[in-house]
């Protein structure tokens, strides 16, 4: 007779965590994901007979499938407790499948966090498997393969050997594509910005700068000299008087805790990790990491989601955290609530530590450097999300000269709130509140200098990975599962490159580019992705057949093809090459960019004459300080990345420091900022310059033990809300001895 239950989970790590919470009777196993999919020889859908798909055992997994199978003969009973979104449940359908499992059992099981609690209850709660999931997920992946195997061949034949095409990797291709073309056809135009310095007293110690604001009340706009030349002609002579001095409080809400696209958005921002990374990480996290005395222990919650919902449990929690850790005045009157997005499928909670008093600080030691820098980044963020908010004094003076208004704003924090915790460095433009003169409305003041500024509004910034996944979240292009992949995805298919955290679209994407928006414009168009991704959405509420939004789109799709290939018979489309300023060191013409089995390379467009060969480098902003020539990007054979001039020994030039965009204001040279992840402050490295920084004074610093890390890292934050508590009590103190005056 069998003695224990299985449970079949897709990670090891996360069996072996959940084994523990469920003792001896449960033997807890890995599927290690997929085990059938669509045969890769052949489509594997019949088209005629409503798109049924041909599963077939994966190759190579048939050993892991005996096994599964052995298991399950001899087990009492079986759980598919696979992860909770749309594939975990094609999973689960799957295994139900290949084990012969009855369609009414009910032996589905769902752990939203990997914590003893929620194993050990989920357990009790199974459920039959959800076949509208299961559909979702079945239509969108017929769809990729019914793109994937037309379309391919089309771009094969006609263009190049080995490219690709998707349902969403060629609309987001596309995204980027169109970008640098608003970058190309981008025209500047001149505005000028003016400030004012004024001063009371004739005393140094009052000066402040006004901007300019406004004329007779309405929003002015400097286009011109001229226009400017209007402005300093009109208010040279006339006198500057405070017309308005306006004291108050402003309050700032702290950010939602994370969903998918916003924890990578921000682990790329702030973390300098990529998409994939980020996912990759925060799957172990969610898995489980062993800790010291506690033993394997799933630090988030799961981390595909759409949702900024948070349990009453966790609040709860976070509530008294908090107001232990930091005190009563650090939790709001009640308690916060995150609206998610209309189109948000809510199917998980946002992410979220699955205990907030595992502080990030006290389990330094059990991660690996990402593993807690980004269980650091949720921990805070959604700490954070329940605190106070941030509280800052505000001072704006309006200070008005023959129609012309000036306008300083300042502020400067009064209470610092959930910025304790995390910084999400929310900006209103005011300056940082310094010692204002005293003033008094209808005071007159001195102009002692008007310094107009000329500038030129700037193209489009090309995308990032981070500002990609927002545009992508914002047109409704995939979902939170998707977006890591698909930009992986376009990178790997050299669609698109990186350079210096940039996207920008090879030759090889605007050609694959330029023919889908001509041949397949419903492929690539945004709007008709996003209407798809809400029909796979609706396939998953069971409002709709899955065979009937992938026959609506077939009949498109496949007219289309048709035309395309009488359209292109016996064309060939040429990618141009990609031209560099690189000499060929042999003949000497400008060398382009090719692509073989080991990526990118620079070569010699005069081949076979030339086979002249190169490593591709990537340049870097600004110029050399010691020759005024091209600053490149290597890598040393121990695998280090450093920079040096493009005329190698014959300059000499080279630094571990990394050039950046900005010019040194005093004597016009390249700066440099220390290398490492998050923002670090230029400096300049010009000896003859006022503003030269020695290389001991350059923010390098000894490395500390991960228990000095920890105790800065807590001391930083008693150190934040003592200053802030130190400072309220001050005001409050300031407060009574007015009154009793």
């Amino acid at each position: 007779m069998a003695k224990t239950n299985l449970v079949i989970v897709e990670s090891p790590a996360k069996a072996r965590t959940i084994e523990k919470y469920l003792g001896k009777e449960y033997k807890v196993t890995a599927s290690m994901g997929h085990l059938r999919d669509l045969p890769k020889s052949k489509l594997g859908v019949d088209i005629e007979h409503d798109f049924q798909p041909d599963y077939i055992p994966i190759k190579g997994r048939e050993d892991t499938i005996a096994q599964l199978q052995s298991d399950a003969k001899k087990s009492k009973k079986i759980y598919l407790a696979t992860d909770p979104d749309r594939e975990g449940e094609a999973i689960s359908w799957h295994l139900k499948e290949l084990l012969g499992l009855s369609e009414e059992e009910a032996n589905r099981v769902i752990f939203n966090e990997i914590t003893k609690k929620v194993v050990t209850e989920s357990i009790q709660h199974p459920r039959q498997i959800n076949m509208d999931l299961v559909d979702a997920q079945q239509a969108r992946r017929i769809l990729d393969r019914i793109v994937g195997y037309k379309l391919s061949p089309l771009l094969w034949k006609k263009i190049r050997r080995g490219l690709s095409a998707g349902r969403v990797q060629s609309v987001t291709t596309r995204m980027v594509a169109d970008r640098e073309d608003e970058i190309r056809v981008f025209v500047p135009e001149e505005y000028w910005l003016m400030d004012a310095k004024l001063v009371c007293n004739d005393s140094k110690k009052s000066e402040f700068i006004a901007k300019l604001h406004s004329y007779n009340g309405k929003k002015i706009e400097l286009k011109s000299e001229d226009d400017v030349k209007t402005v300093i002609d009109a208010v040279t002579d006339s006198p500057f008087i405070i017309s308005n001095i306006k004291k108050g409080t402003r309050k700032n809400s702290p950010s939602a805790p994370f969903t998918t696209s916003t924890l990578q958005q921000e682990a790329s921002r702030r973390l300098n990790m990529t998409p994939r990374r980020t996912m990759s990480i925060a799957q172990q996290l969610y898995e489980g990491v062993d800790i010291s005395g506690e033993g394997t222990i799933g630090l988030i919650t799961y981390m595909r989601t759409d949702s900024l919902r948070i349990s009453e449990e966790a609040i709860s929690a976070a509530k008294s955290f908090i107001e232990s850790r930091y005190g009563k005045e650090y939790y709001p009157a009640s308690s916060r609530r995150y609206k998610s997005k209309n189109n948000a499928q809510d199917a998980h909670e946002a992410i979220r530590p699955s205990n907030v008093y595992i502080v990030p600080e006290d389990i330094r030691k059990d991660l690996t450097s990402d593993q807690y820098r980004l269980y650091r980044l949720i921990w805070r963020r959604f700490v954070s999300s329940q605190m106070a908010n941030a509280i800052y004094d505000t001072l704006v003076v309006d200070t008005e000269s023959a129609g012309y208004l000036f306008r300083s704003s300042y502020s400067s924090m009064k209470f610092i709130g959930f910025a304790a915790v995390y910084d999400d460095g929310q900006e209103d433009g005011s300056e940082k509140l310094k010692k204002m003169p005293e003033l008094m409305i209808g005071e007159n003041v001195k102009l002692k200098e008007l310094l107009p500024n000329q500038k030129f509004t700037q193209p489009p910034s090309r995308y990032t990975e981070d500002t990609l996944i927002k545009a992508m979240e914002e047109k409704g292009i995939g979902r939170p599962s998707t977006y890591a992949p698909t930009i992986s995805t376009i990178l790997d298919r050299e669609y698109v490159v990186k350079e210096n955290k940039f996207l920008r679209p090879t030759p090889l994407g605007e050609v694959v580019t330029g023919l889908m928006k001509e041949r397949f414009p419903d492929i690539v168009d945004l709007e008709f992705t996003a209407h798809m991704e809400e029909d796979l959405d609706k396939i998953e509420e069971g409002s709709v057949r899955w065979q009937s939004v992938i026959e609506k789109f077939y009949s498109g799709f496949q007219k289309s093809l048709d035309e395309a290939e009488i359209a292109l018979e016996g064309e060939r489309i040429k990618v141009p090459d990609e031209v560099t300023d690189e000499i060929c060191e042999k003949c000497g013409r400008n060398l382009v960019i090719k692509s073989g089995r080991f990526g990118r390379f620079l070569a010699c467009p005069g081949y076979p004459e030339c086979d002249f060969t190169k490593p591709l480098v990537i340049e870097m902003p600004g110029r050399c300080p010691k020759c005024g020539g091209r600053i490149l990007k290597r890598t040393s054979k121990k695998g280090y990345t450093y920079y040096a001039c493009e005329k190698g020994a014959e300059c000499g030039f080279m630094t571990w420091d990394v050039p950046v965009k900005e010019e040194c204001p005093e004597c016009g040279q390249t700066m440099f900022k220390k290398s490492g992840r998050g923002y670090r402050k230029p400096f300049c490295i010009n000896e003859k310059c006022p503003n030269f920084v020695p290389e001991e004074k350059r923010g390098y610093q000894k490395k500390k033990s991960a228990s000095d890390d920890k105790n800065d890292l807590a001391a930083d934050d008693e150190k934040k809300v003592s200053a802030s508590n130190k400072k309220t009590s001050s005001k409050k103190s300031t407060g009574k001895s007015t009154e009793k005056k």
